[in-house]
């Protein structure tokens, strides 16, 4: 198994099926600020419920569909980052990620996302990375924006969240334009 390190004690590793007892638990720690912007949040209520995202993120990777990370800090999976869709024939994807509050503030979704679009790019051949967030969700645009990505449009009305419709912006980045930070390798 690979992992990454992230610097302060913080690594990003393949989260499986096989963890979902951890990763139910770090949801239960992280629903209140993960559920409004991860669809799958909300639907990982209980741990049959958690194997199956994690069993869905797996299928994701087998088919080279998308895939799914985790970022653990201090041995203590406190978020991840994923490849929500993953297209090597059209060469385009989705970046997504959560984290819990025990994770914030130290950059550490910036850089373990920056370093799978960096593989996307140089090992994968991809041309274009896409970002989807609320505008309301201020810490996902700004990640969006230390990644080097452009806001390309809104999207109205297009997600639904506890019967009420939510705009979504569309952030991307291209492969020309990716400048892998200092930070996509913490050595």
């Amino acid at each position: 198994m690979f992992k990454v390190d992230l610097g302060g004690g913080a690594e990003l590793r393949p989260l499986e099926p096989w963890q979902a007892d951890e990763f139910f638990a770090h949801m239960e720690r992280a629903r209140a600020t993960v559920d409004p912007w991860i669809p799958w949040a909300s639907g990982s209520a209980d741990l049959p419920s958690a194997r199956r995202t994690l069993q869905r993120y797996a299928d994701k990777r087998a088919a080279d569909t998308g895939g799914i990370w985790g970022i653990w800090l201090d041995g203590v999976l406190v978020g991840g980052t994923m490849f929500v869709a993953f297209d090597a024939g059209s060469g385009v994807a989705e970046a997504g990620c959560w984290l819990e509050p025990a994770g914030t503030g130290r950059g550490l979704i910036t850089r373990a996302t920056g370093v799978i679009i960096d593989w996307a790019f140089t090992e994968r051949g991809l041309h274009r990375v896409e970002w989807h967030c609320r505008p309301d969700n201020v810490a996902s645009s700004n990640v969006a924006r230390r990644l080097g990505m452009t806001l390309e449009g809104t999207l109205r009305s297009n997600y639904p969240w506890k019967g009420v419709r939510h705009d979504t912006e569309i952030w991307a980045v291209l492969a020309p334009d990716w400048k892998p930070p200092a930070w996509t390798s913490p050595n």
